[in-house]
């Protein structure tokens, strides 16, 4: 059977989890996907009662576990982040409305928040959610497994420590955005797991939905062959992962959670993990909590295993060529309608338009700056502690690019 690819991030949120924008609506939800270029979309909060509704009556089946707005054709898998009792997060992709029901009945026996925050607290340990899970045909792994506030490694040194006897049932591992392939596959005991990249977007636009997605090979978009892709059955399979820099994520860096001062692990060990500047407390990065864990000094990438793609959100990239430092301002968001409308959606722009095509749309400096995104030779400076990295364009980048008026760059706000 021919197989075709599909992009799809499953791990989001809807309006009724903590800190999300209100936005975060289906059908807000479905057409920003279209535009940033994702087939495939997680529900999020699929046990929140009003947003289970939402999704029961916008939403049509087109297929078992399979759902499609009917005026996007954005489809949609049932998904939902539970966090368990030592504060490690789960996602778990589900395969109808009914087992939603049936799982968020037991779960609700221990949870004090199920009915009102989207991401809800279960007051069990990870084996017993994964055996809950699995008991009723879901599939389940662990969420942005590196972080250092509510994840598995930050918890625990292993995925046998975390899960025990139910090790063997987990599906997948998220990345997260502070991690990539590179770094993951240093540790020995992921080489059979397959890695999920996901937005874990609580807004719906582009520079946050999809900012990290997966391209399956399938051979339709459907829950039971995005089960087979991610359990890599009958040549289904995940052919690129897609996300972030890891640097340019919030806690890839050993850094001060308040004033964001970045610190070697040693020096912040030293210092009792408080910031010697501001007295605030040092969280440590993915990059040396990955250091503590490796089993190579190396990534060994086992055959299954598909590339991994570093991007930036397409707003981010522009702001950067035009000179601003707010990817929101009125020319940054009409250059990217321009290129959106014209080659159909964000990630066609970022990672395939032409660059002649780009110049003609966007200009050459737009352009230039996507070239060099593409060449990996854009400056990141790296985040940590709570604060995204960012991009800055290298002396040598900037020297060969098309000058530009000068202008007051815009802070963010």
């Amino acid at each position: 059977m021919e197989l075709s690819s599909y992009n799809a991030d499953f791990h989001i949120h809807s309006k009724y989890s903590g800190a999300t924008s209100s936005r975060m609506v289906i059908e807000t939800i479905a057409h920003q996907a279209k535009l940033k270029g994702l087939v495939l979309v997680g529900t999020g909060d699929i046990f929140h009662p009003r947003w289970f509704e939402s999704v029961k009556g916008e939403l049509v089946e087109v297929d078992e576990g399979t759902f499609e707005h009917p005026r996007y054709g954005t489809r949609f898998v049932l998904t939902a982040e539970v966090e368990d009792r030592n504060r490690v997060h789960h996602l778990l992709i589900l395969p109808s409305l009914s087992t939603a029901e049936s799982v968020r009945e037991i779960f609700a026996k221990h949870s004090s928040d199920i009915d009102e925050d989207g991401r809800a607290r279960i007051e069990l340990a990870a084996p017993e959610i994964v055996d809950i899970a699995v008991s009723h045909g879901c599939i389940v792994g662990p969420c942005h497994a590196f972080t250092p506030w509510t994840s598995m490694y930050k918890e625990f040194d292993s995925t046998q420590a975390c899960y025990g006897d139910s090790v063997g049932k987990i599906g997948f591992l998220e990345l997260g955005l502070s991690a990539d392939t590179y770094m993951a596959d240093r540790i020995a005991e992921l080489a059979d797991l397959t890695f999920l990249s996901c937005s874990d977007a609580h807004s719906p636009w582009p520079d946050k939905l999809g900012r990290e997605f997966n391209r399956f090979e399938l051979s339709e978009p459907t829950y039971s062959e995005v089960i087979k892709g991610i359990l890599r059955k009958n040549g289904r399979r995940i052919s690129l992962n897609v996300g972030f820099d890891p640097r340019l994520g919030k806690y890839h860096r050993t850094a001060c959670s308040r004033c964001f001062k970045q610190f070697e692990l040693e020096h912040a060990k030293s210092l009792r993990w408080r910031c010697d500047e501001c007295g605030g407390w040092i969280k440590k990065g993915v990059w040396d909590r990955v250091n503590e864990l490796a089993t190579y000094d190396e990534p060994k990438h086992p055959p299954h295993r598909p590339p991994y793609l570093r991007i930036a959100p397409l707003a981010e990239v522009i702001a950067l060529a035009l000179g601003y430092r707010d990817p929101h301002v009125p020319e940054v968001r009409s250059t990217w309608e321009k290129l959106v409308v014209r080659f159909g959606n964000e990630i066609g722009v970022l990672l395939e338009a032409g660059h002649e095509a780009l110049v003609e749309v966007a200009g050459p400096r737009v352009a230039a700056v996507i070239k060099a995104f593409r060449e990996n030779t854009i400056h990141v400076i790296p985040g940590g502690g709570g604060r995204y990295g960012r991009l800055e364009l290298s002396l040598e980048t900037a020297g060969a690019l098309p000058s530009m008026p000068q202008r007051k760059l815009t802070e963010f706000g």
